[in-house]
């Protein structure tokens, strides 16, 4: 399928030919008709995609500080290049598109194959043949409506809820400054609603457009006449409400509205203004500030758009979906005109012209319009290069995800490995496959795992997807007889590490199999585990990570989706130890806070203390209370009158009775290439290493146990 994208690194706007997203639970795929350019946001977006990096980072000083802090611990090259991966990202361009339902995923009711659908929302409605779009962002079609103006209903519903923070009563006096699409819509919406409306935009060509589409609006093209229009219609109070559409790099539209509103109004900007308010202006008025958030509750915001969870109408009357419903019912009663604001149209293929006209702005434009085939291919898997195919075990490799963590640090390792090919690519994002497919010189990228499953040519598989489905393609990959690689964790609960056990133990050729648990093949960890090589006593181990806060929302706060912290992360922790003990973990006991827990769940803060059979004992120490800028991960080892301290996997202090010895790295190295190297490399796979990567997740969910009964767990295999 053909989809506009943008990179940001560059700022360069092209059509690229993309595998189609498959349908998932939750959402209805697409076939666009037409999709609306939303000139404002796009035009935005490719102005800051073509500044220097200079021009970028000053846009984002917020990002600069993060970056800058991370540096101090990693190591600035590290930082540096995971900074320009994400600059090269590119990103789909457009939400705002009307269509035809082709499928529909599973959990979804209200809608049926062959619905003629409107679509919303950033990185689902996009420039594309095909979208896959979660039911929270589709809204039925009325019959009287057309595609071209249903692709209006993402913009009206951003128009409608800065309306409806202004609180407006009937008949109330109400200013527009701003005639975008988004100004004329609000415009149009007030005067429906019984207001007495007046607009503002200083581009002599859209004030004479405005007056020449809507002869019944009141328009101005300067301030000074603007200010008198608003005496007049209010009275001599001042208007009621302001609703700010603009886009100005200056506070002038905020100046104006404080000028122009009465006593008690609401200002709100649903456009873009830099916000410095006049304090005597709103002390003296009372006036109140409101910057909206696009379609109103539920925009954004992960749980709404994503998972499909709607508020119930009692309490959140005009929650984002119900905002597309409402424009769409104004278009069909005819109660808001949209047709005439369609200025230009372009098919698919002339979409960079689109954009000329906009970014060049030679031609008055308000709705621009991309079309699309009526029939185009619907293809899951796109051929990128012809790669020769390696002989020997494992060296023909299938990535299934490719987050920022596989686009970090697995895939500039695997794109370096000798003797290696990168046959497929898979992942659920049509731009992402296609990108990452390109960049790294993989064979083919497509949208369906399947195919990496069940691609004869691949002999190795790596996992990198979110944790909970990493053991359905676990054992779907052994099950065709793949080598795998997967990503911490292996599985999220014991049903699941045991159907993965009894699936490796019964091949009769057992593939390799390993996790992602990478700490023990880094310099500074072998190098401790050879200094304690030849000791005669257990040790005392404490490993304290200070871990930092994530948010509850956050995905991997998610017992579903990425299991909770101990199961996503302490699994590495408990991995390590056992490395460096050279033993099996047999006992377990956890703690963490209780009472009063403030923003933090249990999880965030744990205390874990562990025996192995060799005598040694370990604590692990997890916190997210700390502050980022102290350092992250630190290993003490206690062992025969000499002590061993791993500071963030970038220096090493061993003290052995008065003699100080420290190894200073110059970047952090936490062992991600020689893990992935012997994955690929090791001639025999000592089957120890499955059973120690099973032991760890078996200890892991012992941890959970012990937080639950507040007891000893013994760890039985």
């Amino acid at each position: 399928m053909r989809e506009v994208i943008q990179s940001y690194r560059t700022g360069e706007i092209k059509v690229e030919d993309a595998p189609a997203p498959l349908c998932k639970r939750g959402g209805v795929l697409v076939r666009n008709v037409c999709s609306l350019i939303s000139p404002g946001t796009e035009k935005l977006m490719i102005e800051t995609g073509k500044k220097n990096l200079l021009g970028k980072a000053l846009a984002r000083p917020d990002l600069v500080r993060r970056a800058w802090a991370k540096a101090k611990k990693e190591g600035a090259l590290n930082v540096f290049k995971e900074s320009l991966n994400r600059l090269d990202e590119p990103v789909p361009l457009g939400y705002n598109s009307a269509g035809i339902a082709v499928d529909i995923g599973e959990g979804v009711k209200d809608f049926k194959i062959g619905d003629r659908v409107a679509c919303a929302g950033a990185t689902f409605a996009s420039h594309a043949e095909y979208v896959w779009v979660p039911t929270n962002l589709c809204v039925p079609i009325p019959e009287s409506v057309s595609f071209e103006e249903a692709t209006f209903t993402m913009l009206g519903s951003i128009a409608l809820h800065g309306i409806r923070c202004a609180e407006l009563s009937f008949g109330e006096s109400v200013a527009v400054i701003g005639l975008g699409l988004i100004g004329l819509i609000a415009a149009q919406v007030l005067a429906c609603y019984g207001c007495k409306v007046i607009c503002l935009d200083i581009d002599k060509r859209k004030f004479e457009l405005a007056k020449k589409l809507y002869k019944d609006l009141q328009v101005s093209c300067d301030g000074a006449s603007f200010t008198k229009l608003a005496e007049h219609v209010s009275k001599g109070s001042g208007v009621g409400a302001v609703i700010i559409t603009a886009a100005s790099k200056d506070n002038s539209p905020i100046l104006l509205a404080e000028e122009i509103c009465r006593k008690r109004a609401t200002i709100v900007l649903v456009g873009v203004a830099d916000i410095h308010l006049t304090r005597k202006v709103m002390w003296e008025k009372e006036v109140k500030f409101v910057v909206s958030k696009a379609a109103g509750p539920g925009s954004l915001e992960p749980t709404y758009e994503r998972k499909g969870f709607d508020y119930p109408i009692e309490y959140v009357r005009w929650a984002e979906k119900r905002n597309l419903q409402e424009f769409l019912s104004l278009v069909a009663s005819d109660k808001v005109n949209v047709k005439n604001l369609i200025t230009h149209s372009y098919p698919i293929e002339h979409a960079l012209q689109a954009y000329d006209t906009i970014l060049k702005a030679s031609d008055l434009y308000i709705g621009v319009l991309l079309t699309y085939d009526e029939l185009p291919k619907l293809e899951t898997k796109i051929n990128l290069h012809n790669l020769p195919l390696q002989t020997g075990p494992s060296k023909n490799i299938g990535l299934i995800g490719a987050g920022l963590f596989a686009k970090n640090i697995l895939l500039p390792v695997l794109k370096k490995l000798k003797n290696t090919s990168l046959t497929g690519i898979a992942t659920t994002s049509s731009l992402s496959s296609i990108h990452v497919g390109k960049k790294y010189g993989f064979g083919y990228a497509t949208t369906n795992y399947e195919e990496i499953i069940s691609d004869s040519n691949i002999d190795s598989v790596i996992i990198a997807t979110p944790h909970n489905i990493h053991a359905k393609m676990v054992l779907e990959a052994l099950k065709a007889g793949k080598h795998v690689f997967v990503e911490k964790p292996l599985c999220l609960n014991r049903t699941e590490l045991s159907e993965i056990v009894d699936t490796y133990t019964t091949l009769e050729t057992k593939p390799k199999l390993m996790t992602g648990f990478n700490r023990p093949f880094s310099a500074l960890a072998r190098k401790a585990k050879k200094l304690t090589e030849n000791r005669t006593c257990p040790l005392i181990l404490q490993y304290r990570i200070n871990a930092g806060y994530i948010p509850p929302s956050h995905w991997v706060q998610d017992m579903k989706a990425g299991g909770g912290r101990i199961v996503g992360e302490v699994c590495h922790f408990i991995h390590f130890l056992e490395f460096l003990t050279g033993s099996e973990p047999v006992t377990v006991f956890s703690q963490g806070i209780c009472k009063e827990t403030g923003k933090y769940l249990r999880e965030d803060n744990t205390i874990i203390s562990l025996s192995f059979s060799n005598g040694s004992i370990g604590t692990i120490l997890y916190s997210a209370q700390g502050s980022k800028s102290f350092s992250r991960e630190r290993v003490e080892i206690f062992c025969e009158d000499s002590v061993i301290v791993i500071e963030d996997f970038k220096k090493l202090l061993h003290v052995e009775g008065n003699k100080k010895k420290m190894v200073n790295l110059s970047s952090q190295d936490m062992g991600y290439k020689n893990e992935l190297q012997f994955f690929f490399e090791a001639s025999n796979f000592d089957k120890a290493i499955f059973q120690k990567d099973v032991l760890a997740m078996l200890t892991t969910f012992c941890v959970l146990d012990s937080l639950e009964k507040g007891t000893v767990i013994n760890i039985e295999l």
